[in-house]
């Protein structure tokens, strides 16, 4: 792996940014042509009454016209026009700070876009145009050499010889694309000009086997950007680090930082561009027992570590092997390591057989397999440089297959050759996201509130102790990192796995009433549809994401080899009107309020996300990156004294409460001290302290509490002082010394109290 470059200062920062001043909270908004700068202004009074510091924005530089998410960058020099240009960003920031808000901006530095029209990517089409010996060669991974001296385009709709190619100006035609045409190259005949460009237009299927660029994940739509050369993190972050040098930006997300060749050289490289004073949190996705990487100068991470351990802590795990028996009975599906390791072996020599084939040729045919065995194997989504070795388990199961000698022979060649352990890694995280986030998570479904980014679906219920353990670690070592319960790619939001997690309380309610004749994907329609419940427009929401969800698990059909025919039917085994039973709907309450509390109270920089302070159901993308709907007259009767009356309005108030108080007393929320309730019902309670002034009390597995008889006399011993329930949070009693459970929850499962001596 490559060292950061010697014109990167080494001390460039200091372990989790200690200088920088992290928000108290952030609320996401998702912009698009429908919701562009001018709507997030309108929104500014609301957020800022809400209680959160900043506003964190998804990617607002130049992107694919019409794009409803931004990731897909085409101009890293221009804020994009369709959301109001760079005016209306600084139109925004200026009415933020005007309300005590800053701004954290979401940046893309892996990859940019491979549009239509091509032209879109300057950058991009000066490398079609001039080849390798283009300046921006350098932006690009390419292996001119495995082309052929040509870049593969896998933007056709069918085979090149059908598309007709023909030169026209200074363009070349195939079909409906256009490309820009070598010079010198424009008389010759339709054969010839085609193996005369520095490109060879393709049929969108040979990007599985040819490809010979890195793209991001599977999606040849989006290409690699070596942002580990100078002079490319230079004009690919010129415009960004202007807007935190102006003082309009305030901290940076940094998306995909596993797909850069070099993470930790990056992140010192924009340590030293943007300032100590900068915020900056990376979305890594940690392995349940992976830590972040010490020496990175960042605050932490995005919080997909803290979503697993929040969801996790309200899972029952006695319930969990009678969901999985009987998941497993009805649907004949394998284990979870089986199924893990399956679909890795499957994606590796399927969908990124051209990035495995440009390894194996980097290491030589002696060593294909163990390359091949090793990224199966790999236990965490990449290596890092000074990383210890992979899990003996891991090294054991590649040298089966491959041989002892040949596993050694990868490892040493990683060790001595930068540029092979970099593609090596990059392949590594590419293959973990798709073989488990995008395939896996869709074919293992015992608890599907479990399937989540950085989840661990053979292992879900995460013990209390663990849960504190990771608060006091996170509080010790990353005290800024973000947290987050729900994302734009969250399969489902927080809510919605509020809902399907209380079936592992209740195994013999996640079973389909009818069946069918897809065993699977009855069982995921069952679960999908209890999570989102009776809501507006649930039979397109519920079709769309189950739709999604067989072409991604890959059994019956495929996004690239469709069976229409078995596509027809998902929508059938959608039940609209499919809710919980009250009891089990009383349990979805205490997990939604818990969660929340948990989220907004625990270690870390919480963040919001759109419309989440309420009550907030969402599946997958692209159900969750529907357009914001803000609660502000809710907002505005709790406000004015009126009572909240369901779960909704419940987390609304218990949400604004907390926000504000963090604004204004971020000192409540520093330290991390657990406490233990006492009685017969003790381990349903999870509570903690921070600092001396605040208390967080939850209820966990309320279902099984409830069944057991209720708290049955189980007291809290609080620490020294008088606390107080916060307005939101349930009855306006002052405990000493013990809090009844009865008593303290009484009106609520989930409150927060505050010392008032």
């Amino acid at each position: 792996m490559s060292q950061p470059p010697s014109d990167i200062p080494s001390e460039s920062g200091t372990r989790n940014a200690a200088t920088a001043t992290p928000p108290t909270s952030t609320y996401r908004l998702q912009l698009r042509p429908e919701f562009p700068f001018a709507a997030a202004e309108e929104a500014v009074p609301y957020l800022a009454s809400l209680g959160v510091s900043h506003l964190h924005l998804s990617p607002v530089l130049e992107a694919v016209p019409g794009s409803a998410h931004g990731y897909d960058v085409t101009d890293h020099s221009r804020v994009r026009a369709e959301l109001g240009g760079e005016a209306g960003l600084r139109s925004l920031g200026a009415a933020a700070r005007a309300h005590g808000l800053g701004l954290v901006l979401d940046i893309v530095p892996n990859h940019m876009a491979v549009p239509t029209p091509l032209r879109l990517n300057r950058p991009l089409w000066e490398v079609l145009r001039e080849g390798p010996h283009s300046p921006y060669a350098r932006w690009f991974d390419i292996d001119w050499e495995a082309g052929g001296g040509q870049l593969l385009l896998p933007v056709l709709a069918g085979p090149a010889e059908s598309a007709e190619p023909a030169a026209d100006g200074e363009v070349l035609r195939c079909g409906e694309h256009e490309f820009p045409l070598r010079e010198g190259t424009a008389g010759l005949a339709p054969a010839e000009l085609l193996a005369a460009q520095w490109y060879r237009p393709a049929w969108w299927r040979e990007a599985r086997t040819s490809l010979n660029y890195r793209r991001f994940f599977t999606i040849s739509e989006l290409i690699g950007v070596r942002v580990e050369d100078p002079e490319v993190f230079t004009a690919t972050h010129a415009k960004v680090l202007e807007l935190v040098r102006d003082g309009l930006v305030q901290g940076l997300r940094i998306d995909h930082v596993d797909g850069l060749a070099d993470p930790e050289g990056y992140l010192r490289r924009l340590r030293a561009t943007a300032g100590d004073g900068c915020w900056v949190v990376v979305e890594k996705i940690l392995a349940r027992d992976e830590r972040l990487p010490s020496g990175w100068p960042v605050a932490g991470t995005t919080g997909y570590d803290a979503l697993h351990r929040v969801d996790g802590v309200f899972t029952d795990p006695k319930g969990i092997t009678e969901l999985t028996s009987l998941y497993q009975e009805l649907t004949g599906t394998p284990d979870w390591e089986r199924m893990a390791g399956a679909c890795a072996r499957e994606v590796l020599t399927g969908d990124l057989a051209a990035e495995l084939a440009a390894l194996e040729r980097r290491a030589g045919p002696e060593s294909a397999d163990a390359v091949r065995e090793l990224l199966i194997a790999y236990p965490v989504y990449r290596p890092y440089p000074g990383d210890p070795e992979p899990a003996p388990a891991a090294l054991e199961r590649a040298a089966a297959v491959a041989g002892a000698g040949a596993v050694d022979g990868v490892r040493e060649l990683l060790a001595r050759d930068p540029a092979f352990a970099a593609r090596f890694a990059q392949t590594s995280a590419a293959l973990r996201a798709k073989s488990l986030e995008d395939r896996a998570f869709y074919r293992y479904a015992p608890l599907l509130s479990a399937t989540e980014v950085g989840g661990d679906p053979g292992r879900p219920a995460v013990p209390v102790a663990e849960f504190h353990a990771y608060c006091a670690e996170l509080e010790r070592d990353w005290p800024g990192s973000g947290t987050v319960l729900s994302t734009h790619d969250t399969k489902r939001s927080a809510d919605v796995r509020a809902r399907i997690s209380v079936l592992s309380q209740a195994p013999a309610a996640a079973e389909p009433p009818g069946g069918g004749p897809d065993a699977q994907l009855s069982w995921v329609a069952r679960q999908t549809a209890l999570g989102l419940g009776p809501v507006p427009d649930a039979a397109p929401r519920l079709a769309g994401a189950l739709l999604k969800a067989v072409r991604e698990a890959g059994l019956h059909t495929s996004w690239t080899e469709r069976n229409e025919a078995y596509e027809a039917g998902v929508a059938g085994y959608a039940p609209a009107d499919a809710d919980l039973p009250p009891e089990l709907a009383e349990a979805a309450r205490a997990n939604l309020l818990g969660m929340a509390l948990l989220h907004l109270t625990m270690p870390g920089v919480p963040e919001v996300y759109q419309g989440a302070e309420t009550e907030y159901r969402a599946l997958v993308d692209p159900d969750n990156r529907r357009p914001a709907v803000f609660p502000r007259e809710a907002l505005a009767r709790l406000d004015a004294g009126a009572a909240a009356v369901g779960p909704a309005e419940e987390k609304l108030a218990l949400t604004s409460a907390l926000l504000r108080l963090r604004r204004a007393r971020p000192d409540l929320f520093t330290g991390y001290t657990p406490l233990t309730a006492r009685g017969p019902a003790a381990e349903h309670c999870l509570a903690f302290a921070r600092a001396t002034g605040l208390v967080a009390v939850a209820t966990r597995l309320s279902h099984r509490l409830a069944g057991a008889g209720g708290w049955r006399g189980t007291v809290l011993p609080l620490p020294p002082g008088r606390w107080t329930p916060l307005p939101s949070g349930g009855p306006h009693a002052s405990y000493t010394g013990e809090a009844p459970l009865s008593a303290l929850l009484s009106t609520r499962p989930a409150t927060a109290l505050v010392r008032t001596d």
